[in-house]
């Protein structure tokens, strides 16, 4: 699967939607969910939480180990997506769709990368 150019990246591997109103989504890349095996536990930053970029905010649990979310911004998380706490498998499965994890005020960005970067970044 081939990483969409109009996201931005973190070298944690996390994925970045462009601002609507200063909100964006994030999520977890296909490199990632590839690299953790079959996630069957998500835990995510509660709705109200501010996280601070570069920190960890969250967990992806799989049947191969347990590895910290790291949030690629900082601001204030404005939405959680219930759908992949109810089924962690669908962060496998559509990592740059539905499952996106949440959504986040950004106050402040962390150091992001294009998609050639991460691409070069993953040695894709």
């Amino acid at each position: 699967m081939s990483n969409p150019t109009h996201l931005q990246y973190t070298e944690e591997h996390e994925w970045l939607t462009a601002a609507e109103d200063g909100v964006s989504t994030v999520g977890i890349t296909a490199h990632a969910a590839d690299a953790l095996g079959d996630i069957v536990y998500v835990q995510l930053p509660e709705v109200g939480d501010t996280i601070t970029a570069g920190e960890s905010c969250g967990e992806l649990e799989s049947t191969k180990s347990v590895s910290d979310l790291f949030s690629p911004v900082t601001g204030e998380v404005t939405e959680i997506n219930q759908a992949v706490i109810d089924d962690p498998a669908s962060v496998n499965s559509d990592p740059f769709g539905d499952a996106w994890l949440f959504k986040v005020k950004i106050t402040e960005a962390g150091k992001l990368l294009t998609s050639a970067e991460y691409d070069a970044f993953i040695g894709a």
